[in-house]
């Protein structure tokens, strides 16, 4: 069958946070094995970079891998793409043309937003996860294949599954495992490495010869943003201030996070209200007798959720709201178990 002449390159990681860590750990213990593999990330956290490195430390190192965005296209070229199809098929199939399955024959194959795959789809992909079979669209022949699928999806696929949108037959087939990456904000450690690591690429782009690494006021701006974008976004960021610099051999002190902040943007109208913060609810009613510290801890708690969710997650504008610093914010969301606004996972 059809072969691809390109290989997996072996990832290299950046990071040295516990979470991520551990993730790592996961990545290199499944790899070895010849299973379905499900990654799962918000966008942005790297879910392809995770593919290829399981695909790289297993025993298809050396065979084609094959990636694929199964929402970049539309039902009926997602079919095609995946299994190929024959001369006729369709109007302007005047030729066979092999699919991704057939390409990535012994090795392996990435399909990122896998829940976007259409019911037809899902059924297709269910049988050759079975039985490594498939049909060409408008063949009658049916092929054997060898491919190790590596799935990724920022939703949850278990609600998709339980409200009938995803196939909890083939969810079952994709999980044999889960690699869960981590999101930037919760692993704060590698914020400052990984910004510095983008850096230092572009200021070689650049034709710079050397960056001079970022200003107090540029490392507290890198570590009070939440990154809803992961390290998709950090690098945007991270770049566009590093292009962006006045003088190259000073340390960087201006992030850019906002490339469409403008000093000259219209001021809100009635029909385009700017949107503020809800206000904190006033303090609660006074406990009963009794119960003074767990009352407290309640209303502290109170506080921080209520900060966050008016600041749409924002920790550093929630922290000046509440008159803390960004550390000290972050020391409450630790004490009250609190992440981000989400309630500590059980250990």
């Amino acid at each position: 069958m059809a072969r691809l002449a390109s290989q997996p390159e072996m990832p290299t990681p950046i990071g040295q946070a516990p979470a991520f860590l551990d993730m790592l750990a996961h990545v290199s213990q499944l790899a070895p094995l010849n299973r379905p593999v499900l990654v799962i990330g918000e966008r942005g956290t790297g879910k392809e970079l995770v593919a290829a490195r399981l695909a790289f430390l297993s025993a298809r190192w050396d065979a084609p891998f094959v990636k694929l965005n199964c929402a970049a296209l539309p039902e009926t070229l997602l079919d095609t793409e995946l299994f190929g199809h024959e001369a006729g098929a369709f109007t302007g199939a005047q030729k066979r043309r092999p699919g991704r399955f057939e390409l990535a024959d012994r090795g392996t194959i990435f399909l990122d937003e896998i829940a976007t795959a259409s019911a037809a789809v899902q059924e297709k992909l269910l049988r050759i996860i079975e039985y490594g079979q498939f049909e060409r669209v408008g063949g009658n022949e049916t092929l054997r294949v060898d491919v190790r699928i590596i799935a990724a999806t920022n939703v949850h696929l278990p609600d998709l599954a339980a409200g009938g949108k995803f196939r909890a037959d083939l969810l079952d087939r994709l999980s044999f495992d889960v690699i869960t990456v981590p999101p930037l904000r919760a692993r704060p450690e590698d914020i400052l490495l990984i910004a510095d690591h983008f850096a230092q690429k572009m200021t070689a782009e650049l034709g710079r010869d050397f960056f001079a690494g970022f200003a107090p006021k540029a490392e507290a701006a890198l570590l009070a943003h939440d990154w809803p974008g992961n390290v998709r976004e950090l690098r945007n960021a991270v770049e566009r201030s590093v292009y962006r610099m006045a003088d190259p051999q000073k340390r960087l002190s201006d992030i850019v996070l906002d490339p469409f902040a403008s000093p000259h943007r219209p001021a809100a109208t009635p029909s385009t209200p700017a949107l503020a913060p809800p206000p904190i609810p006033p303090t609660p009613a006074a406990p009963e007798a009794g119960d003074f510290e767990t009352a407290t801890k309640a209303y502290a708690r109170r506080l921080l959720t209520q900060a966050l969710e008016a600041c749409r997650y924002n920790q550093a504008e929630a922290a000046r709201r509440l008159g803390l610093s960004y550390y000290q914010f972050r020391h409450h969301l630790r004490v009250h178990g609190l992440r981000g606004g989400e309630e500590k996972p059980a250990a």
